[in-house]
């Protein structure tokens, strides 16, 4: 009895109806299962010699997986914490995949069993004042890019918020008016709105009155309009 699965419709099915549909992740969750699928399906056409749409849902098991995840810490320089992120998407699409092939049930349950690692967790250092002095002085002012640089810092600094917040922001979300403050959506789905102080308001206002980019709704867009990626702002 043949029960090969294909693993690109599994897939497919994963993100469109589990993810987008069901649950209703958020574009960072999708985001983020993407990259790791991306790096997952990289390794596994060098591991296995076979393109992304001839893989067989049989051939992603448990010694692949931890393959993959020793490949990350040990050749891409993936911190622990990274690699139990990726470690959640795989099994995440495992879960799924317990209702949609339950014939490969013992495979799967190999796979849900890989432990994530323990990892000490280090208290979050702060700037000084002189470091972010330094940050702030750090962007060609005279320059499109380097005012967008300044703004992005500025708020980053006086807002704390992640990354993937930073980089989503869109216009609408600041609040300029009395009472001003940057409205986000941010990890779980959660609404929060913090407010913004007199000298950000006075860099933000002037930063909206530069020439807008792509569709001029992202707040701190790329050169060609896009959002930043995570590349992009480092």
């Amino acid at each position: 009895m043949n029960t090969s699965l294909g693993l690109a419709a599994l897939l497919e099915r994963f993100f469109t109806q589990r993810l987008m549909q069901q649950r209703q992740a958020s574009p960072h969750t999708v985001s983020s299962y993407r990259d790791t699928f991306r790096q997952f399906l990289k390794f596994t056409v060098e591991r296995l010699h076979k393109a992304p749409s001839q893989l067989n849902f049989q051939e992603i098991d448990a010694p692949l997986i931890m393959a993959f995840l020793d490949h990350l810490e040990m050749h891409r320089g993936v911190s622990i914490r990274s690699r139990n992120l990726r470690l959640t998407a795989l099994h995440s699409f495992f879960r799924f995949a317990a209702f949609e092939a339950p014939a490969h049930s013992a495979q799967i349950q190999r796979v849900l069993a890989i432990p994530s690692k323990r990892f000490t967790r280090t208290l979050v250092q702060f700037l000084t004042r002189p470091e972010v002095d330094a940050l702030l002085a750090a962007p060609d002012q005279r320059t499109w890019s380097g005012r967008r640089d300044h703004a992005f810092i500025l708020l980053a600094v006086q807002t704390g918020l992640r990354l993937s917040e930073m980089s989503g922001l869109q216009r609408q979300d600041m609040i300029l008016g009395t009472g001003a403050h940057v409205r986000v959506i941010g990890k779980g789905r959660k609404e929060r709105c913090t407010p913004l102080a007199r000298s950000t308001l006075v860099v933000l206002k002037a930063w909206l009155r530069e020439p807008q980019r792509g569709d001029g709704n992202i707040l701190f867009p790329s050169a060609r309009g896009e959002r930043l990626s995570v590349h992009g702002v480092q």
